[in-house]
């Protein structure tokens, strides 16, 4: 763990104490680290992906700290997943505070004419209207509790996007527009929709698309890494604590924002 991510677990202890936290994508990488660092201030979760290996790995770590955790599969892509998965949540622990959307694909990694069209829609399908299932079947849920938060993990992909990542960076691209829509109908309700933009994070996502940029990066042209040689290259943990201090903002707080930990320039 990071300095910065120790000194920060250090002084959150109770910080989400009795609030309910919904983690998509809490199977590996950026998710796991947020649904763990959740459950150590104090709120119970429940860690949503595809595989169910995954989630009893992460549910068993943050009981095994004295934490509450339910792990849930889900298909985001999928609405009735999307219902079920809520009602299982509300069901076991009796309505929702906070969701955290960490899921994500990064398909069809080449340039636009070579990109393989189902790849292509299937990054929509997942990152984007897969944010939109999970938003719109939440939003009720948070309603009925007087207040809430919603954080989407976002890339900044989708405010600058390069070549060979069309599918990945339009998906961010909207599910930024999402979270300014979103925050725009949900303020009178005191929940707020903001974006965390992680930057570089070792992820296995992170050394797939690399590996695969590097070998659709055409001759002559600066590859992606080398334009990003300046970034602080994270560990998930490290992430944990900008979205702690999301998570733990007054109802009043900030809304439609983009927090980022990039070193973009």
């Amino acid at each position: 763990m990071s300095d910065l991510a120790s000194w920060f677990g250090s002084h959150t202890g109770g910080t989400l104490q009795g609030k309910v936290a919904v983690v998509t994508g809490a199977g590996r990488g950026c998710g796991e680290a947020i649904a763990v660092g959740f459950a150590r201030a104090g709120a119970c979760v429940c860690c949503v992906s595809r595989t169910q290996s995954e989630i009893d790995t992460v549910v068993k770590a943050i009981e095994a700290e004295g934490g509450t955790a339910i792990g849930v599969t889900a298909d985001v892509s999928d609405l009735g997943s999307v219902e079920s998965m809520f009602r299982q949540v509300v069901e076991r622990f009796g309505g929702l505070d906070i969701l955290v959307l960490s899921h994500g694909v990064a398909l069809s990694l080449a340039n636009i004419e070579d990109t393989n069209p189902h790849d292509w829609k299937r990054t929509i399908e997942i990152n984007l209207i897969g944010a939109y299932y999970c938003a719109r079947t939440a939003t009720p849920y948070l309603k009925s509790r007087g207040a809430g938060k919603i954080i989407v993990i976002g890339s900044g992909q989708g405010h600058q996007g390069t070549s060979a990542t069309s599918a990945y960076a339009c998906s961010k691209a909207g599910t930024w527009a999402l979270v300014q829509s979103l925050a725009a109908e949900l303020v009178t309700f005191n929940i707020s929709v903001n974006e965390l933009l992680p930057g570089n994070v070792k992820t296995k996502l992170y050394d797939e698309t690399f590996k695969q940029l590097a070998a659709v990066t055409p001759a002559g042209t600066t590859p992606l890494a080398a334009k990003r040689s300046h970034e602080w290259l994270k560990r998930p943990e490290d992430v944990v604590p900008l979205a702690l201090f999301m998570a733990s903002q007054p109802d009043v707080g900030p809304t439609a924002q983009s927090f980022s930990l990039m070193r973009r320039f």
